[in-house]
């Protein structure tokens, strides 16, 4: 009953440690400024069909 209990703590407080690391992380992420991509500077997906007007006739 021990050994459980022990392995049992040790994993609880291996998950605080990790989630305290988690948290101060995404502190971090959230000061950082973010950076707008422009416009321009987006490629349209399908320039091919961007470019034709008409369509085809299905067979």
């Amino acid at each position: 009953m021990t050994l459980f209990f022990s392995i049992l703590f040790i994993l609880l407080a291996i998950n605080a440690i990790l989630l305290i690391f988690s948290v101060n992380g995404a502190g971090e992420r959230l000061r950082k400024p973010i950076q707008k991509i422009s416009e321009t500077s987006l490629p349209r997906l399908f320039p091919r069909e961007a470019s034709e007007t008409e369509y085809k006739e299905a067979v």
